[in-house]
This record gives C-alpha cells, structure tokens and sequence, in this order.
C-alpha cells in the first residue's frame, strides 16, 4: 500500500516518537520520519489551494444528506521545464501530504518527464491528507467523504478546472493531455482514475500505475512472503522456528509461561498477546505499523532506503554473541521438551536494545509505546493522516497483515483479522448519518477490476520482490503477464522489474544512463510509452510543439 506506508503515529498505539511507518506507501510510502525530513524539507514549491467539491454524486444515496460545499485542496507544480504545448504530469498524492512528495518532481520520475516532454510536474494532495481536509474534524459523520470514487473523482475536476499561476498557458485536460502517475495505494487511484475518467474522448488522456494496490482483501498473509522467499535464510529460519515456539506456547494457555516469554523479550507488561505478538514483528513489519525500517524501506537509491531490516538480520544471525545473550536460547526450552530456541537471545536482545529505547521510557503497555488497547485513544477524531488511512482500511480497502492458519510463518498466529479490526471499532463509532461495516466492503475496492483493472493507455509497473505484490497487477494469483501484441504493449503497456520493491521506478538521481541496470530499463521503458502516448494527441494546442519535442528531447 507509498504504504509502507508511512509517518505519522498510526491510531495503533503508538506516539509520534516512534516515528511509525504504515501501509502501501508507506501506506507517507512507508519513509521514517527523519528519512522524510531529509527527502522534502528544502523544497520551494509554494502550496496553491483549489475549490474542491467534497461531494461529486448528488444523486447517489451513498452520501446523503449530500452537501454542495467545497474545500480549499493543495496541489503544487514546478514549470522548470515547461514548454508551450507541453503535456501535464499529474503525480497523485496519496497517504500522506504533498510536501512529502515533492521528491518526485525534483528528482523522481516526474522531474524525468518533464524534462524529456518539456511538460508541467503537478502534486495533488489527496482529500484528507496533509493540510486538504474538508472538515475541521474526522468524525465518523465527517469521513463519510472519504471514499475512492470520491477522491478519483477529484482527480477528474481538477483537470479539468486546475489553473497554474505564473504559467503562460491553458493547461486544463481540454486544451492539453494529462498523464497521471502514482505508487502504491496513489497508483491504484491512478489506474481507477484512467479505468473511469480516462479513454478516447475522456477527461484523462494516459496513467502510470506503480505497485498500484488494486487488489483489496481482508486478511493479506501475503505481505511476509517475499521474506521469506528473498531474505537471508539463516535469519528466516531461526525467526520462522521462534515464531512457531511462541505460538505453541500461546496454544497452551499456560498464563505462566506466556508471560516468562515475554518477559524475555522485556515485554512482560504487554497484556494483549496481540500486542506482544506485533510488536516483535516491528522489524519485519507489524500490522499497519512500525518504528523501524523493513524489508518494503529498502531502496536501490540509498537515500530513500535504509538497511534496517539487514542490520536485523545480521542481529538475528550474530555467531559472536556473548554467553548471556546465547544462553537465552535455553530460558524457555522447558515448554518445548528440552529443544532450545535458536538464537532467540540475539533476537529479543534486539528488541532491548533497538525497539525498546524508542519509546523514551513511556509505559511499555501504552498507547505512548506498544500498547493498542485503549478505546479512547482511538476515538479521538483529530484530522491526521493515520485516522484517514485507517478509516480507508476499515471501509474499503482491508489488506490486514495476518498470519498464515498453516505453514511457516514469521509473525505469531495471535494476529489474525480481529486484531486489527477491533481498532476499526474502537475508532469509528456510528455516526448520526454514517457508520462502518463489520469488515471492509471490499466490493467498494474491487469494483474497478482488480488484479485486472485495465484502460487504454494505462501502464502497470511491478516489483517482483514487493511486499505489496501480490495485490497488484503481477500478483501471483493474477494470470500470467505475457506481451504478444506490439500494438497493445502500448495501448495497455505491463512491467514487472526484476529484483525490485515497492514502487521503485518513482525514484531517480537526475542521470538516468547512471542508474542500476534495471530501474534505468523500466525508466526507459516508461520514457517510451509516453512519447508513444504523446505522439497519438490530437489536442491543438499540444500538436503544434509534439513533433518538435519529440525530436528534440527523445530522438
């Protein structure tokens, strides 16, 4: 889902020390706070606001009572590069506030296009994130616009509308194409944008729709999987064996032995086995939160990746480890009939040593550390990115990361569907005119297509080694992805990019000739498609300066 999503404290009972990471895209695309800091803090794109309407369907039942209200919604642009006739490179915002995206224009994938196109490089900040909120509040009533037709659909207006002071031209989706970008839970927006608005004729002329989530379910065991497939296997094993300790110890009810095994992790004041249960997962990536950076974090730019999950591993893995950390691996063996727990004590030293301090000495069993159960915590409806992601699991999306019924697993089998979903319950209560579901309406989701969500001109691009894979369009429960047509491999253009994560090709270094093997293909691949793209406008505008860009910037 970015998520890994992303930044700030997640109403999953954490504090803004911890500085969380969630989701797709970190459902903030899953950057550590300082990360972001370092990514977007120098910028000077100036924030514009734009009259958005919060409700699009007068007529549907769906919203009643429907307003006709607008709210001021931010976007930003960079015309660096613009040219008279220059198409428009939409990068849609998604979990999190425009400011965090600024990255993309200056140095990603949409500062690549405008400078190849001499195009415009537009961030819209999604409704409900960073300063774009219609109501004061994110009461349950007040969220009741907070849906995807409702955000695609903002997409679509503001194309349409949008004006870009200072700029010499009428750039509005009827005198100039658009082309929409967006990773993660932002690029399954694009594609249902290019799926609905988009087409001959349409609103929206072409899309890019990177590890683009399309796909929602209810419980996403498939999150570990690449893990498990790619990680160093001396760490995953040693983690899938603890973990199947730790759940044989749960299975006997035995109060005692629960809490010595959580106390061997200095975790004993964690009640919920659930939050214990998560908490242990924050290196590998817990449900919807984590303080530190995991295996969706890594990056082939290091300044936008981490080696966290690695120096876990290498934790994990320590032969060197003094005696009193080794001779942990024996604390609990008398629950499993005299066999040691391997390299558990490198494992919970760890979580000591690494976890534990991010807390600031607060409660280990509060909502300020790892403590979820706190009901009123999560009924506090300040407007923040956190509670609008969590309200769009909740109601449409689901993707709750479980652990698999059978099998190796590397998160406990404690965390199942109701775990997450009991802070679905405690955050939303019914409202005078809105009210949840008992589980996400994956319908709400799915009804755009799927794994299988298709338009003209709308690109897929893949991660073959993303956390998030299996929800997009190479997933591995989606048919097979074969190219035989070379007119419809541009017309619906696919891309799985070896050895990659999460939303990799959004990422650039200003020289595209210098970038690892693989992503500089995918960037090239994508500089393709859109001239192809380009080369079939028939706007006035835009056809009396294409051939000559073209020619001049694409060769």
């Amino acid at each position: 889902m970015n998520r890994l999503l992303p930044i700030l404290a997640l109403a999953a009972g954490a504090s803004a020390t911890l500085n969380n990471v969630y989701g797709r895209g970190g459902q903030m695309s899953g950057k550590s706070q300082g990360l972001q800091t370092r990514q977007s803090g120098s910028s000077g794109y100036p924030a514009h606001t734009f009259d958005q309407m919060i409700d699009h369907f007068p007529n549907s039942s769906r919203y009643e009572p429907h307003t006709t209200a607008t709210f001021k919604q931010r976007y930003f642009f960079d015309d660096s590069y613009h040219k008279p006739g220059g198409p428009v490179f939409l990068y849609i915002g998604g979990e999190t506030s425009g400011e965090s995206r600024f990255s993309s224009l200056e140095t990603g994938i949409i500062q690549i296009f405008m400078e190849a196109f001499h195009g415009l490089g537009v961030i819209l900040e999604n409704r409900y994130y960073g300063e774009s909120y219609p109501f004061n509040d994110s009461s349950t009533d007040n969220l009741a616009y907070l849906t995807t037709e409702q955000t695609i659909a903002d997409n679509a207006y503001f194309a349409q509308h949008a004006t870009f002071p200072g700029v010499n031209a009428t750039l509005t989706s009827s005198h100039a194409p658009w082309i929409l970008y967006g990773g993660s839970l932002a690029g399954a927006q694009t594609t249902f944008s290019l799926k609905t608005y988009g087409g001959d004729g349409g609103i929206l002329w072409a899309g890019i729709g990177s590890s683009a989530t399309t796909k929602a379910k209810l419980a996403y065991t498939e999150w570990y999987d690449p893990i498990q497939k790619f990680g160093p296997q001396d760490a995953v094993a040693s983690i899938n064996a603890i973990v199947e300790k730790i759940d044989r110890v749960f299975a006997t009810g035995n109060a005692t032995a629960v809490h010595q095994m959580k106390a061997v992790f200095g975790l004993e004041a964690l009640e919920s086995d659930g939050d214990f249960a998560m908490t242990i997962a924050f290196p590998l990536g817990g449900p919807m939160n984590y303080p530190t950076n995991t295996w969706q974090e890594l990056n082939w730019n290091s300044t936008y990746g981490s080696d966290d999950f690695w120096h876990f591993c290498t934790n994990v893995t320590n032969l060197d480890s003094p005696e009193n950390i080794t001779q942990v691996d024996y604390a609990l063996a008398q629950y499993t009939d005299g066999e040691p727990w391997t390299n558990l004590g490198n494992y919970a030293n760890y979580i000591k040593q690494y976890l534990i301090p991010v807390c600031d000495g607060a409660p280990i069993n509060s909502v300020l550390c790892f403590g979820t159960q706190n009901q009123t915590f999560y009924a506090d409806t300040t407007n923040s990115a956190s509670r609008s992601y969590l309200y769009s699991t909740c109601t449409e999306s689901g993707l709750y990361q479980v652990a698999r019924p059978y099998g190796p697993s590397l998160i406990s089998r404690a965390l199942q569907v109701e775990y997450t979903q009991q802070w679905c319950t405690w955050a939303f209560p019914p409202g005078t005119h809105n009210a949840i579901p008992a589980t996400p309406d994956l319908e709400k989701y799915n009804i755009y297509g799927g794994y299988n969500v298709s338009a003209p001109r709308l690109a897929h691009i893949d991660g073959a080694q993303d956390v998030w894979l299996d929800i997009c369009y190479h997933s591995n429960d989606a048919p097979p992805r074969y190219s035989t047509n070379p007119e419809d491999a541009y017309l619906h253009p696919q891309l799985l990019i070896s050895g990659a994560g999460h939303h990799w090709d959004s990422y650039g270094i200003l020289d595209v000739e210098a970038e690892p093997q693989f992503i500089r293909n995918a960037h090239l691949w994508e500089l393709r498609i859109v001239e192809v793209w380009l080369r079939e406008c028939e706007y006035p505008d835009f056809m009396n300066a294409v051939g000559r860009m073209i020619a001049d910037n694409v060769g």
